[in-house]
């Protein structure tokens, strides 16, 4: 069976939310001693998890940041200030702890996994890399597609995959992470295709353009979708032929996290784009998702707005790697937790609530 068949196979299992047991989340939120709402979005995030979970004592732990890394072929034209060995360069940073992530999953108390879904150097001596490369890198999009339907189907599964054995050994909620010199392009170009946004509108500085790098990043991008098929209608194919293993890799763990009936959550602009184009391929697992934050780079509010979602946080980041998304599962968990631990007005025998 070819990937793309094993992947329909997979949307066809992902059921929507039941939202008919957002009353009884709502109904034990409304309980507690506490005015009414007085918590304002952190009932909104514990209420959501609740329903997902149907428990009205919902739980954010255990939890795992799927990281998935991969490279770029349109870095060959100038597109980041950063050379393409800085993506395997970084695995072996993430793998020894030093990054940024490393820092703010063990924070949110979350494990770190790590998966090379295709970085063009090779990975297999770094400790804690999962080996799952599906090819060395993308094409270069500017000249032809970035991957095949099979590949990009593959680099799905990769993700599903790894979310499925996380949820089997009873994690809760995953978070998206990603790194790969370039992939802000990607982010861009799929989210024009998906959104029919102007290519001017998405682009953003990445690591630090400046205003020529950005013109230039706008043109490749432009010539990327005059060149490629470019069908809304057929997520897959705008994946395979503007995308990237490491965002077809977090689309993977966000469709198995729905697959699953688990919460998602997604990290900045390019975990945004893998949560598009999840959503194009499955309607139905939009409720599993939560946006972690807001980038700076402008793709991500027209990602955000395409979706329907407000994020949990606005920091000013665009580091990427799944930082947000650390931060906002630390504010999940303290959702859950205040939803779950905190006594009713009767337990508790403080008059108030329906009594008042």
């Amino acid at each position: 069976m070819t990937a793309e068949n094993r992947l329909k196979e997979l949307l066809a299992t992902i059921k929507p939310v039941d939202e008919t047991f957002a009353g009884v989340a709502w109904g034990r939120l409304d309980s507690l001693t506490k005015p009414p709402r007085s918590l304002g979005r952190l009932e909104e995030l514990a209420a959501r998890v609740a329903t997902i979970q149907k428990n009205d004592h919902p739980v954010a732990s255990p939890s795992a940041i799927v990281l998935m890394a991969g490279d770029h072929g349109v870095a060959a034209e100038g597109v980041s200030l950063y050379p393409q060995e800085v993506t395997v360069q970084m695995v072996a940073n993430f793998s020894s702890g030093g990054a940024a992530i490393n820092q703010l999953a063990r924070h949110a108390g979350a494990q770190l996994v790590l998966v090379d879904v295709g970085v063009a150097g090779d990975t297999s001596a770094f400790a804690g890399v999962r080996q799952a490369k599906v090819a060395a890198g993308t094409a270069n999009m500017a000249a032809g597609p970035a991957m095949t339907r099979e590949q990009a189907a593959e680099a799905v599964l990769v993700g599903v995959d790894v979310a499925r054995e996380l949820i089997a050994d009873g994690v809760r909620i995953l978070g998206t992470g990603e790194m790969g010199i370039g992939n802000t392009t990607a982010a861009a170009a799929l989210t024009a295709a998906l959104t029919g946004a102007g290519v001017g509108a998405v682009v953003g500085r990445g690591t630090g353009l400046d205003d020529e790098g950005v013109s230039l990043k706008t043109a490749v991008i432009e010539r990327a979708l005059s060149i490629n098929s470019i069908d809304p209608a057929d997520p897959l194919g705008v994946l395979a032929a503007v995308g990237g293993l490491e965002i077809a890799g977090m689309v993977g763990v966000m469709l198995g996290a729905a697959a699953g009936c688990v919460c998602a959550v997604s990290d900045g602009f390019i975990s945004g784009a893998a949560t598009l184009v999840a959503t194009h391929l499955s309607p139905e697992s939009e409720g599993y998702f939560f946006p972690s934050h807001r980038s700076l780079e402008p793709g991500h509010s027209i990602v955000l707005t395409a979706l329907g979602a407000e994020p949990v946080l606005q920091f000013e980041m665009r580091l990427g790697e799944g930082t947000g998304a650390a931060l906002a599962m630390s504010i999940i968990e303290a959702s859950c937790q205040v939803m779950s631990g905190m006594a009713t007005f009767a337990e508790a025998g403080v008059t108030g609530g329906a009594e008042s």
